[in-house]
């Protein structure tokens, strides 16, 4: 019977502990709220991680938010498209990250 009692204490210590650190890991990681278009064959490919190019492109446009990301080929780079928006202000950046290099590639105002 003391096995039996150590035995579901060890498997109920053993699930709190899954939780918490499932809790942690996803609070660690950035909410992503945007379209998200990232094809799996192009993302073998990058060299430069989603994550690296946002911080790229949110600090060439300060005070930005991310409202669509894709991973596309375009004019013969792999880039990172941001198509990021400033609070207050029409339109949006887009901005352009090469995949392999990580330096801006292009940036344009669009108005919508």
């Amino acid at each position: 019977m003391k096995n039996r009692s150590i035995t579901y204490i060890t498997l109920g210590l053993v699930a709190v502990l899954s939780i918490l650190t499932v809790r942690s890991l996803a609070a660690q990681q950035p909410a992503r709220t945007y379209k998200r278009d990232v094809p799996a064959a192009l993302l073998s490919q990058a060299k430069v991680s989603e994550d690296s190019a946002r911080k790229v492109a949110m600090t060439r446009v300060p005070g930005s938010t991310v409202a669509a990301l894709e991973l596309e080929r375009e004019h013969g780079l792999l880039i990172w498209s941001f198509d990021l928006a400033v609070a207050g202000k029409p339109g949006i950046e887009e901005v352009e990250v090469d995949a392999l290099t990580g330096k801006i590639a292009r940036v344009e105002h669009e108005k919508h």
